[in-house]
């Protein structure tokens, strides 16, 4: 069911559009996309089990609780209606049926399938204590076994040899830049707000002490994970051989398209168009369903249906923004995001070594949100953009990479932890 949740549309169309940058440079492009993919990731899942927290709230807490509050809102709407949860629906239309759509009617289909897909998405989502059995028994190895054709037919025969010129920054650093790419999944976010969906599930099989809980959550976390990896790694480097036959596309979802076109014909389209519906389906029951459990966690007045009916309405507007629109809009919130959920995660991971102490927790944070304010910045529209902030990120190390809150972090980090120790809180 981990998987499940995990592996939406980004999984598949950013390990294939990277590989078609990285070129002859994707085997260090897949180590750094890796890190973020799934390495994050199952950090996250393990945090949230070590630390004994039941929801990306409760974690959040340890700052305080109005981070808590404002963390939270913020990534269950990245996560849900505002980005990944419209995507879904956006790439399933993209990749799935707008070859089947003449051009000019595309905008009013797209209407209607985002319509559908999220109907169904609320009609699963109502009943949570299902989530095990809709996607862990049914949609997941229906979707492994349509993209395991694909995956071995790419093998069997593959387009080329991995022998293009890497584009960009892949030419000179592969591996950071895989890593920034690996925000894109949103997977770390995803493990976050997954987390309490994963824990509730493991409640209703009857598992009640907190330590059976933690070990059963890093178990399926650590599961989901490795098969997340391979399938990254292959997508990769069927994107990488793409170039021996295709042009370098404008997103992944092209790439993704031609390929299944090359290899099955019209068939292929139809056979992508079942898979991605399937992979971003999953997805969207889960993110529907986390927003509602997190919203009535923080707000306790709330109701899960009406909860979830508010995420699938918004959902369903914002999908038809388009897919590159979101991706482009999304990208200033993942640079702002990333890099407090991926501090948020190391301490709860170091925890039994660090402690727990709301001064470590709060210090490192401050340290990390202004240069995430930097990145987020500096990744807006040329109008939107401050000068002056730029300016003062680009004295940040490892700012041109998008990485620039690192170095304070761990400044952050250590004046926390030796704080925290002379002033016990």
């Amino acid at each position: 069911m981990l998987f499940g949740l995990f592996f939406g549309a980004g999984n598949l169309i950013f390990p294939v559009f990277m590989g078609q940058q990285a070129g002859q440079n994707v085997f260090p492009a897949i180590i750094g996309f890796l890190i973020t993919g799934i390495g994050l990731p199952l950090l996250g899942v393990a945090g949230m089990g070590l630390t004994r927290s039941n929801s990306v709230f409760e974690l959040s807490e340890k700052v305080n609780r109005p981070f808590a509050y404002v963390f939270t809102m913020l990534l269950y709407l990245t996560i849900g209606p505002f980005f990944a949860t419209p995507r879904l629906a956006t790439s399933s239309f993209q990749m799935g049926l707008a070859l089947f759509t003449p051009v000019e009617n595309q905008k009013v289909v797209l209407a209607i399938f985002s319509i559908i897909f999220f109907a169904v998405s609320w009609w699963f989502a109502r009943r949570p204590s299902k989530l095990m059995t809709y996607v862990g028994k049914w949609l997941t190895p229906i979707f492994l076994i349509l993209l395991g054709i694909l995956i071995v037919t790419a093998f069997v025969k593959p387009m080329g040899s991995i022998s293009s010129m890497p584009q960009g920054a892949y030419s000179h650093s592969p591996v950071l830049s895989g890593f920034t790419e690996g925000y894109n999944t949103m997977d770390a976010l995803a493990s976050l707000a997954f987390g309490v969906v994963v824990i509730d599930s493991i409640k209703e099989l009857g598992v009640r002490q907190p330590a059976q809980i933690a070990k059963e959550t890093i178990k399926s976390g650590t599961i989901s994970i490795v098969l997340m990896g391979i399938l990254y790694a292959l997508l990769a480097l069927i994107g990488a051989m793409s170039l021996g036959k295709l042009d370098l596309a404008d997103n992944g979802g092209v790439t993704l398209a031609q390929v299944f076109s090359y290899y099955f014909g019209s068939v292929g389209s139809l056979l992508l168009a079942v898979i991605v519906i399937i992979a971003c389906l999953k997805t969207a029951i889960g993110a529907i369903s986390a927003f509602g459990d997190s919203m009535v966690e923080m707000f306790p007045r709330a109701n899960y249906q009406v909860m979830i009916i508010v995420a699938t309405v918004l959902s369903c507007i914002m999908s038809n923004v388009g897919l590159t629109n979101i991706i482009k809009y999304s990208t200033p919130v993942l640079m702002f995001i990333y890099p407090i959920a991926i501090v948020l995660i190391l301490l709860s991971v170091f925890s039994p070594i660090l402690g727990h102490s709301k001064i470590l927790y709060g210090v490192t944070l401050l340290f990390t949100l202004f240069p995430a304010i930097f990145a987020g910045i500096e990744n807006m529209p040329k109008n939107l953009q401050i000068a002056s902030l730029l300016k003062i990120n680009s004295l940040l190390p490892f700012s041109n990479l998008g990485l620039g809150w690192i170095v304070p972090a761990l400044i952050g980090a250590v004046i926390g932890y030796v704080v925290s120790k002379i002033v016990k809180d």
